[in-house]
């Protein structure tokens, strides 16, 4: 059996786990770390025979280890090794290395804060710095320091400030671990022309495939360029090659065929997303294609919306792609950009906990019962994102006033969906059966469905992806909702629940004005376009300063009352633009204006305070003098 590098290190790390009880592991991409180290944990007398959890960020790398691991065993998944996520679970009576994806782990925890029959729980590639294993890890500490302090904790990572790791656990020994690379030549193609990445991609794959031998990777942002660069390639590559997209919304069944070696006297092409920088091996792979391009989620705590940004990609991402190509043998690596911009690019990514939507994270932490500050963070969650993510869990009835969880959180929690999402289903589903049927299928597109062109939700409603489907029924059985969903002209007043704050009001030429007071727009030529009141799920980035509305449902003001009963005001100022006093009756819901009228009686005081202020703003030359006034006034 072929012997790998992360071998050498496990006596160090055994020492470690049984005197310190936490450990921190550094091992470049290729040495073992995620398929050697929890098979050789195993029989550790301080594990005594109790389990191993091991997370890992994507659900493709877990699948991938289990299988591995358990072939390495002459077992089938779901025998001593198996793996547990949602909605896919492979676990019997005698698995002892369970690889969980993160979240799985939190919802355990918040079932079980003893961790009952586990021994050591391993954070697998930590250095992505996802928001879950951030959550993950502080609380597992809390549990060590409060409850289980037998509990053992490993982080390992290919890339890490492991001395800010180790403090982090209390001083944790750090066992370090060599790679076993091979030489890869890097090439830099330089930026992509006028006619974008995907074109660029496209004629570097066939350059490869003619410069090259064996199979290549090739990494690409998102889904979106992944097709694209597809639709340049079909029909211009060699009959002998096959061409194999790899992001995490594909069917497992594609990112097996993606990932197996390819037949006998064929190439593979391997189109992927960042899915495929760690953790995952891919075989008979010599050559890598980067575009130079990384694609995640950012909050922006001033609009109260995640959208997904586009960045350079940092040094650290790119020498793990660059090493993809040197696993098994001397490689080549082929960047989209020039030499001379490699030294200005970011040493590494932000942790996703600086960036992120915080209202998953505010409600788990009030289903545990604690603050950001009774926990211990890399880097704890940052006070406005924190802040607004609380006040959004208000409004949505899963805390109290001072923060505690209401018996409407706590059902929430239970589902493994947005706070926004899990609202939605459990207030739908309380109003009509069959509207929390509709809700199920709404929070399944939104929470897994691919991206689409269709910015009408019920359109895209009407074309379900299957992995959608099944999560909708999932969530359908668990909450006894009957199997037909309700009618798809209802997902407005569905996805309002779950949005109250994107609710929008049209104030022409494809523009609409969100309830919480920003701007969005649609093109004009877009069906939802001519709808007085939207319903809006997801925006996109700005255009000429507003967001842009990519996914959304129309809604009429009855439902808007109904769901936010609107505040009256009585608004009696001077307005600047038409140098008149405004007095006049606005009902709101937020910022969107139900109704503005005349005042009927409006009250004589605040009348002459708004002409007072008329006066301060235009001068006293405004007034109506007349030629005995003026006189009057210039004695």
């Amino acid at each position: 059996m072929d012997r790998l590098p992360i071998e050498d290190a496990l006596p160090a790390l055994r020492r470690a786990l049984a005197d310190a009880g936490t450990a921190v592991v550094t091992a470049p991409p290729g040495s073992g770390k995620t398929t050697r180290v929890p098979p050789a944990l195993l029989d550790e007398p301080w594990l005594g025979g109790r389990t191993i959890l091991m997370l890992e960020p994507r659900r493709l790398a877990a699948r991938a280890a289990a299988r591995y691991m358990a072939g390495r065993m002459g077992q089938a998944v779901g025998g001593t090794v198996g793996y547990r996520m949602r909605q896919d679970s492979r676990v019997g009576p005698d698995t002892r290395i369970e690889v969980v994806t993160e979240g799985v782990l939190t919802r355990r925890l918040q079932r079980d804060p003893g961790l009952d029959g586990v021994g050591l729980v391993i954070f697998d590639e930590f250095h992505e710095r996802s928001l879950p294993a951030d959550l993950g890890l502080a609380l597992c500490l809390e549990v060590r320091q409060a409850l289980r302090d037998d509990l053992r904790l490993l982080v390992m990572s290919a890339t890490l400030d492991a001395d800010a790791v180790a403090a982090l656990l209390g001083g944790a020994p750090v066992v370090t671990a060599q790679g076993r690379t091979f030489p890869v030549d890097t090439h830099y193609l330089g930026r992509p022309g006028p006619d974008g990445l995907e074109a660029a991609m496209a004629q570097a794959v066939r350059r490869v495939l003619a410069e090259t031998e064996g199979g290549v990777l090739a990494f690409l942002p998102g889904e979106r360029e992944i097709r694209r660069t597809a639709e340049r390639l079909e029909g211009r590559l060699p009959a002998t090659v096959d061409l194999r997209p790899l992001y995490g919304a594909l069917p497992p069944a594609e990112q097996d065929a993606a990932i197996r070696p390819a037949e006998a006297g064929r190439r593979k092409v391997v189109l992927a997303t960042a899915i495929a920088e760690t953790s995952l091996t891919i075989e008979g792979l010599g050559v890598v294609i980067d575009g130079g391009r990384l694609r995640g989620p950012r909050f922006d705590p001033r609009r109260g919306m995640t959208r997904l940004e586009t960045t350079a990609v940092t040094r650290d991402a790119a020498e793990q792609r660059r090493g993809r190509a040197g696993r098994t043998a001397p490689g080549v690596c082929y960047r989209l950009w020039d030499e001379a911009e490699q030294a200005a690019l970011l040493p590494s990514r932000r942790p996703e906990i600086l960036d992120a939507d915080l209202a998953p994270l505010a409600l788990d932490l009030a289903q545990w019962g604690a603050a950001p500050g009774d926990l211990a963070w890399l880097d704890p969650p940052p006070a406005a994102p924190w802040a607004q993510a609380m006040d959004l869990l208000a409004r949505l009835g899963a805390v109290d006033a001072g923060g505690h969880i209401t018996n409407l959180g706590r059902r929430m929690a239970d589902l493994p969906l947005h706070p926004r999402l899990s609202h939605m289903v459990l207030a739908a589903a309380d109003r009509d059966p069959a509207l929390g049927s509709l809700a199920c299928a709404v929070a399944a597109l939104l929470a897994d469905g691919p991206p689409g062109r269709e910015t009408d939700l019920r359109t895209r409603l009407s074309r379900l992806p299957a992995r959608a489907k099944e999560a909708a029924a999932t969530w359908r059985r668990r909450l006894s909702l009957p199997k037909a969903g309700a009618d798809g002209e209802n997902a407005g007043p569905v996805l309002a629940l779950a949005y109250p704050d994107r609710l929008a009001q049209a104030t022409g030429d494809g523009r609409f004005r969100l309830a919480n007071g920003t701007g969005a727009r649609l093109d004009p030529a877009d069906a939802l376009a001519a709808e007085p009141w939207l319903a809006v799920a997801e925006v996109g980035g700005g255009i000429g300063g507003d967001a842009r509305i990519s996914l959304a449902a129309p809604v009429d003001r009855a439902e808007i009352e109904a769901l936010a009963p609107p505040e009256g005001a009585d608004v009696i100022a001077w307005d600047k633009r038409t140098q008149a006093v405004v007095a006049r009756r606005r009902v709101r819901v937020g910022a969107l204006v139900l109704a503005d009228r005349p005042l009927d009686a409006p009250d004589p005081a605040a009348l002459a305070a708004a002409m007072a202020d008329g006066v301060r703003d235009l001068g006293l030359d405004a007034l109506p003098w007349t030629k005995a006034a003026r006189a009057w006034r210039q004695r």
